[in-house]
């Protein structure tokens, strides 16, 4: 079986309610965080997959029609792979908040679907957020969560960014002991 890392979009990869950018509605609104391409090109060297799973309400809500939407996850990929990183996939919920569906997180069917369509063991894969709900959608689709920011109680561990995560991951899939900014 397959091993991969899931990350959430806004706040992991790139900047969301920023001076810069409020939403993430056009292409020319995604900015990267500091030393994302980075980050997933050292995660897929030991990764089989890097998928990105992210909640979209934006759709639902009517403030962008899914062709944008896909139109910036075209953009991110392109702009990584200028860098030699990889996302295999992109996958989202575009239901409004709490319609209910199966797919937004923290519901797991997203992760889980990935799974079963890649042959993925999720006990030694990862998903990396900057929300409760990206860290209870792992933990209840069977990965170690990490999280982004300052503190969460489920998160296996907690990191500034996704540089700083994507070296603890490799360790710990790796199996070795490594200095994780967890906090209690």
């Amino acid at each position: 079986m397959k091993k991969a890392v899931f990350l959430d979009r806004d706040g992991v990869i790139n900047e969301v309610l920023t001076n810069r950018v409020k939403f993430v509605n056009k292409p020319k609104d995604f900015y990267f965080l500091p030393r994302v391409p980075e980050a997933i090109k050292k995660l897929n060297k030991y990764f089989d997959y890097i998928f990105v799973v992210t909640n979209q309400g934006g759709v639902g809500l009517g403030y962008m029609k899914e062709s944008k939407l896909q139109k910036i996850h075209e953009h991110m990929m392109k702009e990584l792979k200028k860098d030699g990183a990889i996302i295999h996939e992109v996958v989202y919920c575009p239901h409004k908040p709490k319609s209910g569906c199966d797919c937004r997180k923290p519901n797991s069917k997203l992760i889980v679907d990935l799974g079963e369509k890649y042959n993925i063991d999720l006990s030694k894969s990862y998903m990396v957020g900057d929300t409760d709900t990206d860290i209870i959608a792992g933990k209840r689709a069977g990965t170690k969560g990490v999280f982004l920011g300052e503190r969460d109680p489920l998160a296996d561990a907690i990191f500034p960014d996704l540089i700083s995560a994507a070296n603890w991951i490799i360790e710990d899939a790796q199996g070795v002991t490594y200095k994780s900014y967890k906090k209690g």
